[in-house]
């Protein structure tokens, strides 16, 4: 019996360095320039955005 369980993974089309944002985007059905703004505001803020942009490129796997 399979489930439909959503699931984040990285984009293949809309990638501008790993497919991070854009599979965030996707997975949260909203623009990936407004994931994109995030990252940016979090890496400028304290530098968390770098980190969670490099766990989320090992952790989640591509399309």
């Amino acid at each position: 019996m399979e489930k439909n369980v959503k699931r984040l993974r990285r984009s293949l089309t809309d990638r501008r360095i790993a497919g991070v944002c854009g599979g965030i985007a996707e997975y949260l059905n909203i623009d990936p320039t407004i994931v994109r703004i995030i990252f940016l505001i979090a890496l400028l803020c304290c530098s968390i955005g770098f980190w969670a942009y490099i766990i989320v490129w090992i952790c989640a796997p591509e399309r």
